[in-house]
């Protein structure tokens, strides 16, 4: 498996992906299982900007007190139930989306071993290549769902277009936001103020053509 350097001129074309793929090799549910939980949902993972993956797990009072705490990175209380924020090095199916320069946006499980898997890569290369080596260890790889970013060649520049398109893919514009400034413009290979600036100019130029309209 070749790494491939984020470069922020490789995102001319970027590709966001959802794939479904029976990962029973998964560290944080191994982890889980260890403990004696088999039966646990996976509502969000997403990388760090450390390479390591972050899962969010929903758990039930009762699986929430067979957990140590030593191993949790975050708890975000949900009525009865917990969310609860695990960290690990990540297994082969995230290692996999991460070595050719995309990154995760969520995940979340279908099952008790099959996950939803949502990532934007940097071109179609880095995709078509992410999923030939996640076949070629042995996964059943379902894609779901495949989408690219197309220049409308309107009011934006497109440049402008495609930072505001991997804004609104990666949650950026969500509330609460999913990714920040620093984070976002790290993935993409350009600087935080790069980042800003150009999306400000973008706003306006939209701002003011809503107005003028």
């Amino acid at each position: 498996m070749v790494k491939v350097s984020i470069m922020g001129e490789s995102w001319r074309e970027p590709y966001h992906v959802t794939i479904e793929v029976e990962n029973r090799n998964c560290k944080v549910l191994k982890t889980l299982v260890s403990y004696g939980l088999k039966q646990v949902s996976v509502l969000d993972i997403r990388g760090s900007d450390k390479g390591s993956v972050k899962h969010l797990i929903l758990l039930s009072p009762s699986q929430d007190r067979q957990v140590p705490r030593k191993i949790v990175l975050k708890r975000v209380k949900s009525g009865p139930q917990q969310h609860l924020w695990f960290e690990s090095e990540g297994c082969d199916v995230c290692n996999t989306i991460l070595a050719y320069g995309a990154f995760l946006l969520s995940g979340k499980s279908v099952d008790s071993s099959t996950l939803l898997y949502s990532f934007i890569a940097p071109d179609f290369e880095s995709y078509r290549k992410i999923i030939i080596d996640l076949e070629n260890i042995g996964y059943l790889v379902n894609v779901k769902r495949i989408g690219k970013f197309e220049h409308k060649r309107g009011i934006l520049t497109e440049r402008q277009e495609q930072l505001l398109w991997l804004a609104l893919k990666s949650g950026f514009f969500d509330f609460p936001r999913r990714i920040d400034v620093k984070e976002l413009a790290a993935k993409i290979g350009i600087k935080p103020s790069t980042f800003s600036e150009t999306c400000r100019r973008a706003l306006r130029r939209l701002v003011e053509h809503y107005f003028e309209s």
